[in-house]
């Protein structure tokens, strides 16, 4: 048996009161997170070239600030220590050279914060759920929680356009079975409609993002019209924060059906690992990027496959997938604009489609290999 984690994420709906101890919570975690890094930053600075001084160092704690700042301790204290915890997790990134340094938080950014399970002070009951100083919160509870599953951890946020949402850590021990690998598929990511698999099926993405373009750029213009920090202008950017949330929650609710749809079907997937965020930056690939969401498609797949003890299969980027003949494993240069690839021995297959093969059949070569 192992431990396994899930998380639940349900609307909020808050009194007037709460939503106030919810904003002080904000603003509270965001001041001793920016204070602590301010510190640490200073520290950082002074010791950088004496590695070995740098880690004797005792960093700050948010104890230290309640002397001075008594009204610290008016809110949930589990919420700062967790903020101290997310700058330590932030820190270990950056000397592994897997981030950059620490940013400090602001108010425009994503209002959150987490608490933890102690003592029975977070439980789910009927329509509400128990939260510290928040006491009952009015929650829409659209599933129900395994009562195997042990709540760990809450964190509350607000979206852009003032909407209180919980997500809810849980825990649990679960026998996950290896699947014998009899099914398998490739995917080919693809710029137009997000992928093509190696069965000839286009995943047919929407473009939620370019469907509301011109709405959203229409309520943008009207915003920027408005004088900043006016109710007319607070009005209007939450009219555009909905529609930006609107094509979030279409393209999450699509990424989470085609994946599931996948790791039902197939033992394992393979795909190729791709730089997502270089392609992003090429010429006109922007947009269409980050509209498909392939990054959060690959990240559901993934943990949805692990879930029934199946495989996801990443393949190098490197591998010349879109140049190899999926027939008779000739290699050669293929352009951008080329949409039909043509072999010398005679295959004349759809780019995205050949590509998808090759895929599938290095994901096997290397499932074999392991």
């Amino acid at each position: 048996m192992t431990k396994q984690n899930k998380a639940y994420k349900f609307r909020l709906y808050p009194t007037d009161e709460q939503k106030l101890m919810i904003h002080k919570t904000f603003g509270c975690v965001r001041f001793v997170y920016n204070k602590m890094l301010a510190e640490r930053k200073e520290t950082y600075d002074l010791l950088k070239d004496d590695k070995d001084a740098l880690k004797k160092v005792k960093h700050p704690t948010p104890a230290k600030y309640k002397k001075e700042y008594e009204w610290l301790k008016e809110v949930d204290s589990l919420a700062l220590a967790n903020a101290q915890l997310n700058l330590d997790k932030a820190y270990q990134a950056f000397f592994k050279r897997n981030a950059k340094f620490p940013k400090f938080k602001s108010k425009r950014h994503k209002q959150s914060y987490t608490t933890n399970v102690v003592n029975g002070n977070i439980q789910l009951l009927d329509g509400h759920i128990k939260l510290p100083k928040l006491k009952m919160v009015k929650i829409k509870q659209h599933r129900t929680i395994p009562s195997e599953q042990k709540i760990k951890s809450c964190t509350l946020s607000m979206t852009a356009s003032g909407k209180y949402y919980l997500s809810i850590l849980t825990e649990y021990e679960k026998e996950i079975e290896t699947k014998a690998i009899k099914k398998v598929v490739g995917l080919d990511f693809a710029m137009d409609g997000l992928f093509v698999d190696s069965e000839g099926e286009k995943a047919n993405y929407p473009k939620f993002y370019r469907q509301m373009l011109n709405k959203l750029a229409q309520e943008q213009r009207k915003l920027s019209r408005k004088k900043k920090g006016s109710s007319n202008w607070n009005k209007q950017r939450i009219r555009v924060a909905k529609i930006q949330e609107k094509v979030a929650y279409q393209r999450k609710n699509f990424l989470h059906h085609k994946s599931k749809e996948l790791a039902t079907n197939y033992d394992a997937v393979a795909i190729e690992d791709l730089d997502m965020k270089g392609m992003s930056q090429a010429l006109k690939f922007g947009k269409s990027v980050a509209d498909n969401g392939w990054g959060m498609f690959t990240s559901f797949l993934q943990y949805k496959l692990k879930e029934q003890g199946k495989q996801l299969v990443k393949i190098d980027k490197w591998f010349p997938s879109t140049k190899t003949c999926s027939d008779c494993g000739l290699v050669r240069e293929v352009t951008l604009s080329e949409r039909t690839y043509q072999c010398s021995c005679g295959l004349k297959l759809d780019r995205d489609y050949n590509s998808a093969i090759n895929i599938k059949k290095e994901g096997i070569r290397l499932l074999a290999i392991a």
